[in-house]
C-alpha cells in the first residue's frame, strides 16, 4: 500500500442507539444533542482513539426541514453549532489538532429516497442556510448520502460557496450495484458537478459490495481523492422512511471488523484513498481499518 490513506469515523446514529440513547425516532441522532450531548462527544472521542483522521459532526438530522417539522427552528443555529462544538471538544480533549472535522450536509427529504428529492431551486437556499452555519467551525463540508445528481449539486453548490473544501458522497443502490439509488451512473453524477471545485468523491451508506463495484468508476472521475464508507444494513427498501424505525433495516451478521476491513482493502486496491464507515460501523471497525493501513505502510 504505497499511498496515503485517510480514515474517516463510523456511524453516529446507530452508535447512539447501541449506547442506550433513544428518543424521538424521526429526530434520530439530533435528539441526542438535546438530551445527551456528552455521549455525542464521547463517540467522537472513541473514533479518534480508534484511529480516525476525520470525524463528522452530528448534523445529519439537524436540518431546516426536520427542525421545522418539530417546531425546533428557534434552536436550529444553536444545535448545529453545538454539534460542531462537541466535535471540536473531542479533538481538543485528546490533544489531536491533526484530526479534521467534516460538517455533514445530508439529504433534506428522507434518506435513500430519490423519489422524494426536491428541485435544485428549492434545495439550494436550504443547504446554504446550514452550510453557512457549519463552515466557520469545520475543516471541510461533507455532502453525504446524496441519492441523485441534482441533490448533490444543490448541496455541493452551497458548500463550495462557503470557501471550505468540499467532499461529495453518493449513496448507491444495494446488491452490488455501481450506480446511484436514482439509477444515474457515477459518470452522470460527476458530470453534474464538473463546474464545481470538489475535493473528493465518495460513495457512502450502501452495501460494501456496491462501493467495490463503483470504486473504479469513482477513481476514473479525475485527479481528486476518492473513497467509500459503507453501512452494515441488510438492505434498504425503496419505500423506507426514518419514521418507521431507525433500526428497522436489519443488521448484517457478516460484517465484523475484520470482514469489513477486507472490503476496505478491496476499495484501496481499486483506487480509494479515503475509507471509513457509516451506519452500523462502529469504533471497533475503524480501529481495524487503522490496523490495516498501519500494517500496510
Amino acid at each position: 500500500m504505497n499511498k496515503q490513506i485517510t480514515i474517516l469515523d463510523g456511524g453516529m446514529g446507530q452508535e447512539l442507539l447501541k449506547r442506550g440513547i433513544t428518543g424521538n425516532v424521526a429526530l434520530w441522532a439530533a435528539n441526542a444533542l438535546i438530551t445527551d450531548p456528552e455521549i455525542v462527544q464521547e463517540i467522537h472521542e472513541d473514533y479518534i482513539k480508534a484511529g480516525a483522521d476525520v470525524i463528522t459532526t452530528n448534523t445529519y438530522c439537524t436540518t431546516p426541514t426536520r427542525f421545522k417539522r418539530f417546531d425546533l427552528m428557534d434552536r436550529f443555529v444553536e444545535l448545529n453549532e453545538l454539534a460542531c462544538q462537541l466535535a471540536q471538544q473531542a479533538r481538543t480533549k485528546l490533544a489531536r489538532p491533526d484530526v479534521q472535522i467534516a460538517g455533514s450536509l445530508p439529504p433534506y427529504f428522507d434518506s435513500y429516497r430519490p423519489d422524494r428529492v426536491r428541485s435544485f431551486e428549492e434545495l439550494l437556499p436550504l443547504y446554504k442556510k446550514q452550510a453557512n452555519i457549519l463552515a466557520p467551525h469545520v475543516d471541510l463540508l461533507l455532502c453525504e448520502t446524496m441519492s441523485t445528481a441534482s441533490e448533490a449539486l444543490a448541496a455541493a453548490t452551497a458548500a463550495v460557496n462557503t470557501g471550505k473544501p468540499v467532499w461529495v458522497a453518493w449513496t448507491l443502490a444495494d446488491e452490488g450495484a455501481d450506480h446511484l439509488r436514482s439509477g444515474e451512473t457515477i459518470e452522470q453524477a460527476a458530470a453534474a458537478l464538473a463546474h464545481l471545485k470538489i475535493d473528493a468523491f465518495l460513495a457512502n451508506c450502501c452495501a460494501p459490495e456496491s462501493i467495490a463495484a463503483a470504486m473504479p468508476k469513482l477513481a476514473a472521475i479525475g485527479s481528486q481523492p476518492v473513497g467509500g464508507y459503507a453501512n452494515g444494513f441488510v438492505a434498504i427498501p425503496s419505500d423506507w422512511v426514518i419514521d418507521q424505525s431507525v433500526d428497522g433495516l436489519g443488521s448484517r451478521t457478516d460484517l465484523d471488523p475484520e470482514s469489513y476491513a477486507a472490503y476496505a482493502k478491496e476499495w484501496i486496491d481499486t483506487g480509494a484513498t479515503i475509507i471509513g464507515g457509516c451506519c452500523e460501523v462502529g469504533p471497533a471497525h475503524i480501529a481495524q481499518l487503522r490496523t490495516l493501513v498501519d500494517q500496510s505502510v
